[in-house]
């Protein structure tokens, strides 16, 4: 998730219709994320660094704008960079704005953005969590509690960002202390089935990361 998105609806001019334009940031770069996971034993953050995102990478992916990440709840979309979806690279992160539908789904977006329900976005994106040259991660000791941070620094696509209020957390608790002593176990990457751990990682930090922002 997206702290400080900035997000809003353009206003416009008196005695003209109300806006329809929603914009604001859906990644941010260098900002420490709130804990995807923390206890006595380990805590696990994520920050994105501007090079894991880059002006090709965005060009290159079908990007869908939607609400609460449900494909079905579509509001806007960017395919190889063409579309009612635009966004901007920036040093602060990956801005972007659409024109609100006139569909429900659309009003319904605009309603909750309104209203402030919604304030922030989040966003979906893969890479190769056990390979060092796509994430970077660093443990330090505070006591007993291992700190993780992930840094990522090479994504391999970007699939969706949405509107949503408040996500939801993973399944099970016991799940989410596995991933944070795995990472801290796993310096980098190896030989013993790189594709199959990332696969069943990637679900866990999704949803970690979607849930974070509630938690700051």
């Amino acid at each position: 998730h997206t702290e400080g998105a900035g997000l809003h609806v353009r206003e416009t001019g008196e005695g003209e219709a109300p806006g329809r334009t929603i914009s604001g940031y859906a990644i941010l770069f260098g900002t420490p994320s709130a804990p995807f996971y923390s206890d006595d034993e380990g805590e696990l953050r994520e920050v994105i660094d501007p090079e894991a995102v880059t002006q090709e990478l965005l060009d290159s992916s079908d990007i869908k704008f939607t609400l609460f990440h449900d494909r079905q709840l579509l509001l806007a979309r960017s395919k190889q960079g063409k579309g009612t979806l635009t966004y901007e690279r920036d040093e602060r992160g990956v801005k972007f704005s659409f024109e609100a539908p006139h569909t429900a789904d659309g009003e319904k977006a605009l309603e909750l953005v309104r209203s402030g329900i919604i304030d922030g976005c989040s966003f979906a994106f893969s890479t190769r969590y056990y390979d060092s040259a796509f994430v970077e991660r660093s443990v330090k000791k505070e006591g007993k509690k291992n700190i993780v941070t992930c840094r990522v620094k090479v994504m391999t696509g970007i699939y969706d960002m949405t509107l949503t209020p408040d996500p939801a957390y993973p399944a099970t608790e016991v799940a989410n202390r596995e991933l944070a002593q795995g990472l801290a176990e796993h310096p980098g990457s190896d030989d013993e089935e790189p594709e199959r751990r990332d696969a069943h990682l990637a679900g866990y930090i999704r949803e970690m990361r979607e849930a974070a922002r509630r938690r700051r």
